[in-house]
């Protein structure tokens, strides 16, 4: 073991090769999720969840090198490179290769790996976006209205996900017996991410006329972002922050406005006029801060 490189350089090797090639990118996870070769393979299931997401990623054209004719997003890929390197360094930790965890979010893909479930998986992967979206955000602020919209979607939607098998009550009020079976990322999880490929065609840079895009969104989408995400998010990311470990994930929070990389005075796209739908739901599974004020106004 004296002799063999470290965790770290170990996953350097494996994710450098991959990061010119979409797909070899995604190769690379599948790989990573089909555990270690021996008898054990230990987070196997939970290869669907990152898969599904880095499909549509690739769809779109956003992990394309800077490099191809059509280049991807330059962002995109250093989200996705953060979760391959994690990942891979993870890895080798847990093989024994020599080495100490570069940062929080290794440390908690080692912990998945040794007690794999749905909530250390949740916190693994959600730590490594998570510190991608903090470190790289010169590289959102290139990035049209509309992908930095989308970007704020997909991070309180993850988070929320996070909050259905680890934080039932807040994620789903009086159905929270429910809330760890949609949550399962080995199940339901892949169809909270995949709800974005009904509403952003397949082609990446988008246009700035984000609103047009959030009226295509109906259905599960619009009724899970507005009718139950929406009321939650200053629980939510307060929550979040504290789970991780990450208190810089509660700025990206004001005023009930997702802001990374978004000002807090564009409330338009965040807060459309609530359909009957929207509105019952909210009346069906009102948070724990609506709720006592409900009961204080004798509404509920």
């Amino acid at each position: 073991m004296a002799s063999q490189i470290s965790a770290a350089q170990f996953a350097r090797e494996q994710v450098g090769p991959a990061l010119q090639s979409p797909s070899a990118r995604l190769a690379l996870m599948r790989r990573l999720y089909e555990g270690t070769g021996g008898p054990q393979r230990p987070h196997l299931p939970y290869r669907r969840a990152v898969g599904a997401f880095m499909d549509w990623q690739i769809r779109r054209g956003l992990l394309m090198p800077r490099t191809a004719p059509a280049p991807g997003s330059a962002w995109w890929r250093a989200v996705n490179e953060r979760l391959l390197s994690d990942g891979w360094e993870a890895l080798g930790l847990y093989l024994g290769m020599p080495g100490k965890p570069s940062a929080p979010s290794v440390a908690a893909t080692v912990e998945f790996i040794r007690a794999p479930n749905p909530s250390t998986w949740y916190r693994a992967h959600n730590l490594s976006v998570v510190s991608a979206y903090l470190e790289h955000q010169e590289l959102a602020e290139t990035e049209s209205r509309t992908e930095r919209f989308f970007m704020n979607v997909v991070l309180l939607r993850v988070l929320y996900a996070h909050a259905l098998v680890s934080a039932p009550r807040l994620a789903l009020g009086r159905l929270s017996q429910a809330a760890p079976f949609l949550g399962d990322p080995r199940l339901g999880m892949t169809g909270i991410f995949l709800s974005l490929s009904r509403v952003l065609p397949n082609r990446y840079p988008l246009s700035d006329d984000v609103e047009i895009y959030v009226a295509r969104e109906h259905g599960l989408g619009r009724l899970l972002d507005h009718g139950v995400i929406t009321p939650r998010l200053d629980l939510l990311y307060g929550w979040s922050a504290k789970t991780l470990r990450e208190p810089r994930l509660a700025d990206l929070l004001k005023g009930g406005i997702p802001v990374y990389t978004w000002p807090a005075q564009d409330t338009r796209p965040w807060q459309p006029k609530p359909s009957p739908i929207i509105r019952a739901v909210r009346n069906i599974l009102p948070t724990s801060q609506q709720k006592q004020t409900g009961e204080r106004h004798g509404t509920i």
